[in-house]
């Protein structure tokens, strides 16, 4: 691996944590931003299961491949777990606490590092809302189609 190019470690992260169903990745390119790292890849997780079993695939996959964790940090909360691989920083966020940092948009200087991987879109939509949200606005949203249609939208009418 050529140790100027964080794309090949971000691929190794991204794709153990697709193996287990981790959305929304992104990874950035940090070198021009901070001495600390060269990389920052960010994942969501539904669940703080989810969450742990994404971060462990992660630690198991850079371990299989020789660059094991410096250190792992909230693996037993699971709402985010860092994991400082180096040259690398992985956030593993349950989509609540991933919207409230909101760490795209705090380090939106940064480059995106498209990892070539089929289907991973290195700009994603900057939407994390959770299906559970869509469905309910969707089902608001019917029932007020519903009243305006039933003239009922407006009792003083």
């Amino acid at each position: 691996m050529d140790p100027t190019d964080p794309k090949q470690k971000a691929r190794w992260i991204i794709e153990a944590a697709l193996e287990v169903k981790a959305e929304i990745p992104i990874a950035l390119d940090m070198r021009a931003l901070t001495s600390y790292a060269d990389s920052f890849i960010v994942l969501t997780g539904r669940s703080d299961r989810q969450v742990r079993s994404i971060s462990e695939a992660i630690v198991h996959a850079l371990k299989g491949h020789g660059e094991p964790p410096l250190g792992v940090e909230g693996l037993d909360e699971g709402n985010w777990v860092l994991i400082d691989c180096n040259d690398a920083i992985v956030h593993v966020f349950d989509p609540e606490t991933r919207e409230q940092y909101d760490l795209e948009r705090l380090w939106r200087d940064a480059k995106r590092i498209d990892v070539g991987i089929e289907g991973v879109d290195p700009n994603p939509s900057p939407a994390i809302a959770s299906v559970e949200d869509e469905e309910i606005n969707s089902a608001i949203n019917s029932d007020e189609d519903e009243d305006e249609d039933n003239g009922s939208a407006d009792p003083t009418a």
